[in-house]
């Protein structure tokens, strides 16, 4: 072992002595601001993890969609679940309806026709509903998001009128089209507002009698295989489709490149706020150190005299600020996963005392903290903090380093 580095480990935790107070508020400031990052970025991670769990399961890993309608569904669908990496196909048709409950004002929501024997290999429909069964769904019933059932009042067994803009158009030709009475069978619950609050589900039947679209869709949701790339998967597909189709491919990270730039934009604030605690904490790694450079002044001109050189003599203090930020990160990663394996039981606690539960069933939909830390985040936190606080020894090393030997040894 080298001297300097010998020196560096006797100066931060000297032999019989208690825990120096200075190393110890040194680790402790570097230990708070990594627990800090960790359960922060963790916290954030879990819900940006829902969040794509989420979009993953309401739109499929890619979509297949063109300008218009796609009239030959069929052949298509059949060509798509031959491309490689395709697990499940299921077609699609959306729009905007009228939906009246009885001595309720109408409330405009986005209906999707759904084939009910085939949306389930790539859409868990089960999985979000919270009353009825898929099962129930035929073309004479109805399933609502649980906010918009909520507004219009409207219960699984009861009846609900559904009107389509087809209705407008066929009063433009003097010809009548009734509003179609659907029974509720179901009510699901996805955890996004939107979603909640404006969705109805049918069977693609039905959806095709409300738009008038015959036999044709609007698209295809697909469910890659897990692992599958899903860029490199739409790239295969899009190369699979046949140019006259005039259909496309996109992922849903293509479909939402926006929004995840704003959910990563905001991670990355948050992590460079929250990294200035590790940069405060490393001012106070300078200023003991800088401390220790004045104290030890006759010791640093000592060992200048028995041969040490400058470098070894800056590597010593260098290294006293690694040793810190090494130490400071082991002990804030078990002090922020320790916080994470119980921040539940913390949030409940709080829950029960504020008697909170149903404010956050309504308005984040989960009673429980969500926690994911990617593992390049969990490497971007530690090698962040060491590098500082190894950086925050370069200033009182280069104080050590120019000392004079003479004029140190002089020194009172």
């Amino acid at each position: 072992m080298p001297w300097y580095f010998y020196l560096a480990l006797k100066q931060l935790f000297p032999t019989g002595r208690k825990f120096p107070f200075f190393t110890a508020i040194s680790v402790l400031g570097v230990a708070l601001g990594v627990a800090l990052l960790v359960v922060t970025i963790s916290v954030m991670g879990g819900f940006a993890f829902q969040i794509r769990q989420m979009i993953v399961d309401t739109q499929g890993d890619v979509q297949v969609r063109g300008p218009g309608l796609i009239e030959n569904p069929a052949e298509l669908r059949s060509m798509l679940g031959r491309v490689p990496g395709v697990v499940g196909v299921t077609p699609f048709a959306e729009g905007t309806v009228m939906l009246e409950a009885p001595n309720k004002p109408p409330a405009f929501p986005i209906i999707q026709g759904v084939d009910v024997q085939r949306v389930n290999t790539v859409i868990p429909l089960d999985h979000y509903l919270i009353r009825g069964r898929l099962d129930d769904l035929d073309d004479d019933t109805v399933i609502l998001s649980s906010l918009l059932a909520y507004s219009i009042g409207a219960q699984v067994g009861d009846k609900v009128e559904v009107s389509s803009p087809l209705l407008l158009e066929r009063l433009k030709h003097d010809e009548v089209f009734l509003p179609r009475e659907l029974r509720v069978v179901g009510i699901f619950m996805i955890g996004h507002q939107a979603l909640d609050s404006n969705t109805v589900i049918v069977t693609l039947r039905r959806m095709q009698d409300l738009y008038g679209l015959g036999r044709a869709v609007h698209g295809f949701s697909l469910k890659l295989a897990p692992g599958e790339d899903p860029d490199a998967a739409t790239a295969r597909i899009n190369a699979m489709l046949p140019p006259d189709a005039g259909v496309t491919a996109r992922s849903w990270m293509e479909f939402n490149r926006d929004f995840l730039f704003v959910l990563q934009l905001e991670k990355s604030l948050i992590f460079l706020l929250l990294l200035a605690i590790i940069v405060v904490a490393a001012f106070s790694v300078t200023s003991s150190l800088l401390i220790a450079v004045v104290r030890k002044t006759r010791e640093i001109g000592l060992l200048g005299a028995l041969g040490g050189r400058p470098r070894e003599v800056a590597a010593c203090f260098c290294l006293q600020g690694f040793l810190i930020g090494l130490a400071g990160t082991l002990v804030g990663l078990g002090l922020g996963f320790g916080f994470l394996a119980v921040r539940n039981n913390i949030v409940h606690f709080l829950i029960r005392v504020t008697d909170s539960k149903e404010a956050m069933l309504r308005f984040y939909q989960v009673s429980d903290l969500p926690s994911h830390l990617d593992r390049r985040d969990l490497v971007l936190i530690v090698t962040s903090s060491v590098v500082i606080s190894t950086l925050a020894g370069l200033l009182p090393a280069w104080r050590a380093a120019r000392l004079n030997p003479v004029e140190a040894l002089r020194s009172e």
